[in-house]
């Protein structure tokens, strides 16, 4: 099992980066888990759409193949999204509107909303209410929202929140083993056919 880490924030040194690792080393450690791919905006800024993706231009097709392989492959996502000014990150919903050909297509997705003081809440409602339609991406029920980022998952263990930290651990810890569960459960039914979307490419 493949699963990918999407970070949506197009920070340099995010704290969304920050959650990543650890979702990482957790996913690592997992027995069901046997490869970890993660995609990263603040390293790898994508060009915002046009209609040269519908056209697949060659500019397009240099720019997207590599990472929609790397996509294509995996069984499940990570999507972690930072609340900026109550809003998910416009280069991440740049990139779920690239993701139109079926890379994510009834895959199995975990959300973790972040933020810096008590929010994290709206990326969550909006992941779930505007990125699934083209891009068939299943969000799993279970999420997770990590406020007070700077105060956990940090390498120092002195600089965390004991408390926070420890439960925010643990409940990543159930997030992750439920969405490899689902990834599990997925896979059959994407290799029957029952799930193509040829001939209804876009949702309702």
């Amino acid at each position: 099992m493949k699963i990918g880490i999407i970070v949506g924030s197009h920070r340099q040194h995010s704290q969304s980066s920050k959650v990543a690792r650890s979702v990482a080393a957790k996913l690592t450690a997992m027995t069901e888990c046997q490869s970890v791919f993660t995609f990263d905006l603040a390293g790898n800024p994508l060009p915002l759409w046009d209609e040269g993706v519908w056209e697949n231009t060659e500019d397009w097709q240099a720019e997207l193949t590599p990472l929609m392989s790397e996509l294509s492959r995996c069984d499940g996502f990570v999507v972690i999204s930072p609340e900026w000014s109550g809003m998910v990150p416009a280069g991440l919903k740049n990139l779920f509107l690239l993701c139109a050909n079926g890379e994510l297509a009834n895959k199995p997705a975990y959300i973790i909303g972040v933020s810096a003081g008590e929010g994290g809440t709206y990326p969550v409602a909006e992941l779930r209410s505007s990125s699934y339609k083209n891009s068939r991406i299943c969000y799993i029920p279970e999420h997770l929202i990590v406020r007070r980022v700077e105060k956990v998952f940090n390498d120092n263990a002195e600089n965390n929140d004991e408390r926070s930290h420890n439960y925010l651990s643990s409940r990543m810890n159930f997030g992750l083993a439920m969405l490899c569960t689902y990834a599990a459960a997925l896979a059959p039914a994407r290799r029957s056919g029952a799930l193509d979307i040829g001939d209804y490419p876009h949702g309702m």
